[in-house]
């Protein structure tokens, strides 16, 4: 796996633009900075953005690749990120150890993805935002019109509203919702497709 995204990403373009996600920018935004851990941050267009905000940024991904071009992007930003190369499977941080985690766009295989929720709950603390942007699993129909929006084409691996709300039952939902976007990200991400957006909070209190 590690293999297909350094390939993705070793060309001079980033594949999936500069900018930020838009469902993530729009909460980030109205989000006091703090820590945040940003999975699967590829090229770090989202992990950049939270770092010109001010948050301190975590960030990781399988790809060696994407490490060098998020590590670019954060330098013509005039920001840092911590940036980690591994494994889902393998990361361990301290147990509530940020403020923030922003999944966008990671997907993960059917036999994982719910265990993989649950280990990122532990590292959030009482009272954190999870900001979750990825594929539904409506979104089979999309790729088949238009194979250049991008996205897994196993339906185990995409998402659906009772999928989220199981996984994440002790959070209080900001928003939940199911839509139909037109995404213009980079080269891979483009026409319209159907998403599944999440903003919750943990439950407990947040402690400063």
């Amino acid at each position: 796996m590690s293999q297909k995204w350094d390939e993705r990403y070793q060309n001079q373009e980033f594949a999936y633009g500069k900018d930020p996600n838009v469902f993530f920018k729009e909460w980030l935004e109205k989000s006091e900075p703090g820590s945040i851990l940003m999975p699967a941050d590829g090229e770090g267009r989202n992990g950049v953005f939270a770092a010109r905000l001010g948050w301190k940024v975590t960030s990781f991904d399988l790809s060696v690749q994407g490490r060098t071009k998020a590590l670019q992007l954060a330098k013509e930003n005039s920001v840092t990120l911590d940036y980690i190369v591994v494994d889902l499977k393998n990361i361990q941080f301290e147990k509530e150890a940020f403020d923030a985690i922003g999944m966008i766009y990671a997907h993960f295989s059917a036999e994982d993805k719910s265990a993989f929720h649950s280990k990122l709950h532990t590292y959030l603390k009482p009272g954190g935002l999870v900001i979750f942007e990825a594929f539904s699993k409506k979104h089979l129909e999309y790729i088949e019109l238009n194979p250049k929006v991008g996205g897994p084409g196993e339906i185990d691996m995409l998402y659906s509203k009772s999928e989220i709300m199981a996984d994440f039952k002790n959070y209080e939902v900001l928003m939940l919702e199911e839509e139909e976007i037109l995404l213009n990200e980079g080269k891979y991400h483009i026409g319209r497709g159907s998403v599944i957006r999440f903003a919750g909070r943990k439950a407990g209190i947040r402690i400063p």
